[in-house]
């Protein structure tokens, strides 16, 4: 058995690559964006490509091959379950409604007139986010019903760029004085103010469509489990100064004193709905309820290395390090055979 890994920066390939050398599993690298590719597979059941939610050349098409591949039954990761509702928040609305899973309530709309209908009569603030975006970017709150429908005018009208750009601005700044950025990265984004990334050339703007989520008032963090088959791990996040989000914030604690283990069972069972083979679940709180705000496959492998440790799926903790990348590779080979 031979497994495929996709060389792609901000990825998992390196950790993957490693994994495969100490245990001496066969492998080789290919790359997914030659028109060879399904050649380079041909002695090859498992590929395994970590693609990038703003990376153009990923967003065109990484989901349609990782599919075609599945329908000949090979095996990827992510699979068709963990990956067909990345970076897409529309699609986890219609996950969590189906799957009755515990979520944060929202508002999706793709007809202005009902759009402005139900702002009429919605209570605020609420929580407007375009459908991609991650690390708290295109996120922001609505505070009025005016606000709302200036919001709902403009996506159905101008449309939204794929990137805040002052948004970007005000993160590069807020990263820098904390010590955690650079100054080079605040002239990026002042760059950006003006000049398009890739994504938005490719993509265009973000219009047609509005999307709102009610505000949870008085959550200071929220919580991520990451579900990896029968293992998972939790960090808990604090949201910035003077503001609402935590996702990216930066402000990271480990401690497993943190986590309630109903939370782990809770995300083991909400893993098992999803079907997929990595979960990771945002939760905040409302009167002690822990409801989901996003899933994702990907994470930043930074924000995980001082994890003291895990719990398996009868909820027993392991303490120590451990290799989150070296399941997954166990994992999808465990499916293949």
């Amino acid at each position: 058995m031979k497994i495929a890994l996709h060389n792609s920066p901000y990825s998992f390939y390196e950790e993957w690559k490693s994994f495969c050398d100490q245990k001496k599993i066969d492998y080789k690298v290919v790359n997914c964006y030659d028109d060879d590719f399904i050649d380079q597979m041909e002695d090859c059941e498992i590929l395994m490509w970590h693609h990038n939610h703003a990376d153009p050349r990923d967003v065109l098409f990484a989901r349609q091959l990782l599919a075609s591949l599945e329908v000949a039954n090979k095996k990827v990761f992510p699979d068709h379950f963990s990956t067909w509702h990345f970076d897409d928040k529309l699609g986890q609305k219609y996950l969590f409604e189906t799957t009755k899973i515990p979520h944060v309530k929202t508002y999706a709309f793709f007809e202005k007139k009902k759009a402005l209908q139900w702002a009429e009569t919605a209570t605020y603030p609420k929580v407007f986010k375009l459908r991609r975006g991650a690390g708290s970017r295109n996120v922001w709150l609505v505070n009025s019903k005016p606000e709302a429908l200036t919001t709902i005018n403009k996506a159905f009208g101008k449309g939204f760029r794929q990137y805040d750009a002052m948004g970007g601005v005000k993160e590069n700044f807020r990263k820098y004085r904390l010590g955690k950025g650079s100054f080079k990265e605040i002239v990026k984004a002042l760059a950006h103010l003006y000049i398009p990334l890739n994504l938005e050339k490719s993509q265009g703007r973000e219009r047609g469509y509005v999307y709102f989520q009610d505000f949870i008032p008085n959550n200071k963090f929220d919580i991520r489990v990451i579900v990896i088959g029968n293992k998972a791990f939790a960090i808990k996040r604090h949201v910035r100064d003077n503001d609402f989000r935590a996702s990216g914030s930066g402000f990271i604690e480990y401690g497993k004193e943190l986590f309630d283990i109903s939370l782990i069972e809770q995300s083991f069972e909400n893993a098992a709905k999803i079907k997929g083979n990595c979960v990771a679940l945002d939760y905040v709180f409302l009167e002690g309820k822990a409801l989901v705000v996003e899933v994702s496959f990907g994470f930043n492998k930074k924000g995980y290395y001082d994890c003291p440790g895990y719990w398996t799926q009868d909820l027993k903790w392991h303490e120590g390090t451990f290799n989150p990348y070296g399941w997954m590779v166990q994992d999808v080979i465990k499916l293949s055979k």
